[in-house]
């Protein structure tokens, strides 16, 4: 059977390795992710989870998790995470004092910077 896994996927790299219950337990919440979001139809799902309890080996897995979602390896980033808003609602504004304040130390200091400048050519 051709796989799309990586050859680093643990699957195909060291399929000869015992199956683990924590690496069964995490196959079987993504499998009942993917069947869920509707990825999976019932007859696929219901065939990978016997594959899934059936397998004694990483290799054996490969049908299992060929074809399913990634695993999500990252964190969003704190300034893209949503604050529990729907789509298209308006956020609450953020706080602008600090801006504010570097605006105006920015135009001051512009200020100043002209003003001798200007002292320095007269």
């Amino acid at each position: 059977m051709s796989s799309d896994l990586p050859i680093s996927s643990p699957y195909r790299s060291s399929p000869g390795e015992v199956v683990s219950e924590s690496e069964r337990n995490q196959l079987n919440v993504r499998l009942n992710a993917a069947y869920t979001a509707g990825s999976l139809d019932p007859e696929d799902y219901q065939s990978r989870l016997d594959q899934l309890f059936a397998a004694r080996t990483l290799g054996e897995l490969v049908p299992v998790v060929t074809g399913l979602p990634p695993l999500r390896t990252y964190d969003d980033p704190a300034m893209v995470v949503s604050s529990g808003g729907q789509p298209g609602q308006l956020a609450p504004s953020r706080d602008a004092q600090r801006l504010t304040l570097l605006v105006v130390a920015g135009v001051a200091v512009a200020v100043v910077l002209l003003g001798l400048l200007l002292l320095l050519l007269l």
